[in-house]
């Protein structure tokens, strides 16, 4: 009798654990829109490697469509990547047309006033140019007086407006911004000399200049090294407690540092994901 209890005790403990594991898998939040469609949606450009872009075979790839799969099956969801332009993102969210915009948004005071952000990533911007046009870069204000590109709505579109006034305003020549809807549009105007270079965030930056074979290089100066997260719609509390919990787990289980280092990409990598509704929310890691 006494070996039957023990042996049951037993098989409850074992019981008991599995269940404990099950349910600690379930104690990342769904949101009422992700129980009742069983899909996770998520706004992404697909066009900004190695973050997001279709491979040869025309399959969506990268560091976050590959974070947003594994957050798709901790929550039990399907993923749905949705295109979208990189200008219409934060007033889609505001819209109410979609709760996530994944991207690597730099949080600004004014995209703050619309949107609430989970900071997953950390980066600056970066300057990349022909080899044969970088030591051209040179002196305090390298980039007076040349051809920029940059992403339309971008943290280097703004950056680049404040760059080119800090010029003016020491008697050098403006900066010759040039928007571009698509990262890899830059890409091409810098290779046929249509713009000087391009600026960028930092870790976008360091993969174009592996991938491109030596046909750009990034400068060394680094701009507003800050955090990056993914868009959610403003006081969206259940949305971003999801994300946050989910990605937290995928922290934990080294998941998300494997993901990484796989894009050559871990010295990016942040101790935690966390909300920030508010620039005082923002950590200097």
């Amino acid at each position: 009798m006494n070996a039957y209890l023990r042996m049951t005790g037993l098989a409850l403990a074992i019981s008991t654990v599995a269940w404990g594991g099950v349910s600690r898998a379930a104690e990342v939040p769904k949101s009422a829109d992700v129980k009742q469609s069983g899909t996770l949606a998520v706004a992404n450009t697909l066009d900004y490697a190695p973050f997001e872009y279709l491979d040869a075979d025309g399959k969506q790839t990268g560091i976050i469509i590959e974070l947003a799969g594994e957050v798709a099956k901790l929550v039990d969801a399907k993923l749905d990547v949705q295109r979208t332009p990189f200008p219409s993102m934060i007033p889609g969210l505001a819209a109410g047309r979609f709760k996530i915009a994944w991207e690597t948004f730099s949080a600004t005071p004014e995209r703050l006033k619309q949107v609430d952000f989970v900071m997953f990533l950390k980066a600056g911007l970066a300057v990349s140019t022909s080899p044969d046009k970088k030591a051209s870069f040179s002196g305090d204000t390298p980039l007076c007086g040349k051809r920029i590109g940059v992403s339309a709505g971008s943290a280097s579109d703004f950056l680049v407006d404040k760059l080119s006034k800090e010029c003016t305003d020491k008697g050098q020549a403006a900066i010759e911004k040039s928007v571009f809807n698509s990262s890899t549009d830059i890409v091409q105007a810098v290779l046929s000399d249509r713009v000087d270079a391009r600026m960028d965030d930092a870790t976008a930056s360091s993969y174009f200049e592996v991938t491109s074979k030596g046909q750009l290089v990034v400068l060394p100066t680094l701009y507003e090294v800050a955090p990056l997260g993914m868009a959610i719609a403003k006081d969206d509390k259940e949305t971003a407690d999801m994300m946050v919990a989910a990605l937290a787990e995928l922290f934990k289980n080294g998941t998300y540092k494997a993901i990484l280092d796989k894009y050559g990409m871990g010295a990016y990598a942040i101790k935690e994901p966390y909300f920030a509704g508010t620039m005082e929310a923002l950590r200097a890691e």
